[in-house]
This record gives C-alpha cells, sequence and structure tokens, in this order.
C-alpha cells in the first residue's frame, strides 16, 4: 500500500514539469537508455519501443489514437493489462503458486491497512478535538480501528483490512494485499502554460494482486498527450513487486512526458 501511495503522489508532484524535447504525434522519441531502463526494441516505424529495467520490468511505450473518449481508451488498456499476460517467459507463471509469499503478503498487507487505519482514526479524532466534538459515547461493539472521513475534494474510508481514498484526482482502493491506483488529470499542453483551457491529460493506473496473469506482481500504465489523441502511453509489468515499480516510474514520466507533450 505504501508504495502505491508514494508513486501516485510522485506523479502529481511531477505533473506540472515539462523538460525534455517538444511532443510529436507521429514518431516516438526512443532514447538508447532513460535512468533505470535500457532500450530493447523499435517497432512499428518508430511508434512503439520496448524498454527493460536492471531488475526484468518491462516497460512498452506506443502511440495509442484515442477513440470514444481518453477515459474510454485508458479504460480498455486497463482492462488489457489486467487480463493479458504480456511478453514474459511461460516459467514465471509458476511464481504464482507460492503459497507461503501468498501468505506472508497477505499479512503484510493487513498490518499495512491496520496501520493505515490507525493513522486516518488519529487524524480523524485530531479533528473532532479541534472542532469541539466529544469523543464520548463511543459503542464498545463497534470496532476502533476504521475511520469515515468525507470532505470536499477528500474521501477516506479504512479498517484494518480495506482502505478507499478518495482526493482530487487520486483514486486508491486497496483490500488485503491488492491495490489499486488510478490518477487522471486535466493538464495543459507544452508551451500553452497560459492559456485558459486544458488540452491534455495525464494519467495514471498502478495495480499489484494475486490475480495478475503469467506470475506478474506489479503492472500500470503513464499516459500524457492531447485529448484528441494520440496519447503516449507506457504499460509497465513487472514480476518483482511494487518495489520495481517504485525505482523506474520517474524514468517512464520523463519518457511520456518527452512524447506526450505535457
Amino acid at each position: 500500500m505504501k508504495t502505491p501511495l508514494l508513486i501516485a503522489a510522485s506523479t502529481l508532484a511531477l505533473a506540472g514539469c515539462s523538460q525534455g524535447a517538444s511532443y510529436s504525434v507521429a514518431k516516438l522519441q526512443c532514447p538508447a537508455s532513460e535512468g533505470d531502463l535500457t532500450r530493447t526494441g523499435v517497432t512499428d516505424g518508430g511508434k512503439a519501443c520496448a524498454y527493460r529495467s536492471s531488475d526484468g520490468a518491462e516497460v512498452s511505450i506506443a502511440l495509442v489514437p484515442v477513440k470514444d473518449s481518453p477515459e474510454a481508451t485508458l479504460a480498455r488498456i486497463e482492462t488489457e493489462l489486467r487480463s493479458t499476460p504480456g511478453p514474459m517467459s511461460p516459467e514465471a507463471v509458476a511464481d504464482q503458486a507460492d503459497t507461503a509469499r501468498t501468505i506472508a503478503d497477505a499479512a503484510a498487507a493487513k498490518a499495512t491497512m491496520g496501520a493505515i487505519a490507525a493513522e486516518v482514526a488519529r487524524v480523524q479524532a485530531e479533528a473532532a478535538a479541534d472542532a469541539g466534538v466529544s469523543s464520548g459515547g463511543h459503542d464498545p461493539d463497534e470496532p476502533r480501528d476504521s475511520a469515515q472521513i468525507n470532505l470536499p475534494g477528500v474521501h477516506i474510508s479504512a479498517d484494518d483490512s480495506t482502505a478507499n481514498v478518495r482526493i482530487g484526482p487520486i483514486k486508491v482502493d486497496a483490500s488485503g494485499e491488492d491495490a489499486i491506483v488510478n490518477v487522471y488529470r486535466d493538464v495543459r499542453m507544452r508551451g500553452e502554460a497560459l492559456s485558459t483551457k486544458k488540452r491534455g491529460v495525464r494519467a495514471s493506473f498502478i495495480y499489484t494482486g494475486r490475480d495478475l496473469p503469467a506470475g506478474y506482481r506489479y503492472i500500470g500504465y503513464e499516459a500524457g498527450g492531447p485529448k484528441t489523441g494520440p496519447l503516449t502511453v507506457a504499460k509497465i509489468r513487472s514480476k518483482t513487486d511494487t518495489e520495481s515499480g517504485d525505482r523506474i516510474q520517474h524514468d517512464v514520466q520523463e519518457l511520456v512526458r518527452r512524447n506526450g507533450g505535457v
């Protein structure tokens, strides 16, 4: 849970940056390396390229036309990532059957949820105290490790096994060892800093869980570009864990910014 939240925060913090060359809607700029990523191939006349990190995470970048809307286009990509195995060796399937690791992950995830719930409950108690609201009258049968916070633009629901967070463009849903992070926001295109219209979009998707295909532990995408398309979409797949995605997230964002023009 901690790493997906950190990645989501990083996504927002970096969304306003606009370093790198101007974007192109016809052909990707795919350097031989970008941080921890090493290019492994360029296909489709430069409209797609592939990278690999030092610990084996796979990143594929492509120009994707917008169909119906940016949201609908990205939703289809999310579904594809969660249901198809992608380019990896068949022997990785055996990793998914490692019962001991599953049990350990579940235990660690439950402990993380408990910590999140405790922190949320503490913030809620402090807010109630500041507002002069008595904390007495607590039902002894009601679990104390759960919390609900609903404010304009902020929604948090958490207990010892689940967490549901809505803060502006960030959405986090977690249960047990499964976690989903979605970030979607309208942005200005490069060179339009003073424009009153936000013609571009930035989006991120992160998923960690037990039901991933072919033994993956982490999948996601980083996307950016004009709302009319094409979008530059970088898909990420890793067999290890969220730490791999955390290490290469900035590198992936740089590639998307360079090509998406956001």
